[in-house]
């Protein structure tokens, strides 16, 4: 029998490319088309889709979680990594194409402690480069939640050897995130209780308002690395309580009045 993490690479035709739902909302929002664009192309973002252009994430943005990762979080400015874009999927929406039910995650190979690190997703709707804190947020389009997955063993192991972890991060599923919700419905959060459950039990807990960078912050630093654009999804870190998952877990989460998330491990 095909695994699902084989029936990728036995596909005959090219993947489509990343996007995520956004929720429905009366009159328009401000996920829209670009206006040089007379309609929308494959990869541009609309109304009710969200195409991903890059994923940048952010390690150690909670005290709590710096403190129990090794990290002292009162000198520590934010850092960033990346996932590939198509690493990124909509759970509840599953993968067809590449056989991925909805609802589900595939538990990845080369790894025995794959670990969740639940997070707030911000969505990049207007690009821009060295943005001021004071007019970042005018750069997001929408909010979601998301789990950073992490291949923990193999992130350990390369932390020793003073090599890169990229593949400890970036693998194939190792982001679900959930519906987006435009800024203009959502707001942008900054106070609101972020939880983890795996099987019923709480994992992970914590509140928006507890992040050492705030989502303005991050987005104005991450800008004086990298030129944002649209389609760009920004992971803004986790709180305390990270911990295995192994298959047949049943998982959600999810940020108080925002969205929540939830899946099985297969």
């Amino acid at each position: 029998m095909t695994s699902p993490m084989t029936a990728a690479a036995n596909a005959s035709v090219a993947p489509e490319p990343t996007s995520l739902p956004v929720r429905a909302t009366p009159g328009p929002t401000r996920a829209t088309p670009d206006p040089t664009q007379a309609t929308p192309g494959p990869t541009q973002s609309t109304p009710d889709r969200f195409f991903v252009r890059r994923v940048y994430c952010v390690g150690r943005n909670y005290a709590e979680h710096a403190r129990e990762m090794g990290g002292d979080p009162n000198r520590e400015p934010p850092f960033f990594f990346t996932k590939p874009a198509d690493a990124v999927y909509a759970v509840a929406e599953g993968v067809s194409a590449e056989g991925i039910a909805p609802g589900t995650v595939p538990y990845p190979p080369q790894t025995a402690n794959l670990s969740h690190e639940i997070e707030l997703v911000v969505a990049i709707g207007t690009g821009g480069r060295d943005i001021d804190p004071v007019d970042a947020l005018d750069h997001v389009v929408a909010y979601g939640v998301g789990v950073d997955l992490t291949r923990r063993d193999l992130q350990d192991a390369a932390k020793q050897q003073r090599r890169p972890w990229d593949l400890s991060k970036g693998f194939d599923y190792s982001g679900p995130v959930s519906e987006l919700v435009p800024a203009g419905v959502a707001g942008h959060p900054d106070a609101a209780p972020i939880w983890f459950d795996v099987d019923g039990v709480r994992r992970q807990t914590g509140d928006l308002a507890d992040q050492i960078w705030s989502v303005a912050e991050i987005v104005a630093a991450l800008s004086s690395f990298v030129e944002l654009r649209p389609g760009d999804l920004v992971f803004t870190g986790t709180p305390a309580g990270v911990g295995a998952l192994v298959v047949g877990d049943s998982a959600a989460g999810g940020i108080g009045g925002l969205a929540e998330i939830a899946f099985t491990v297969v």
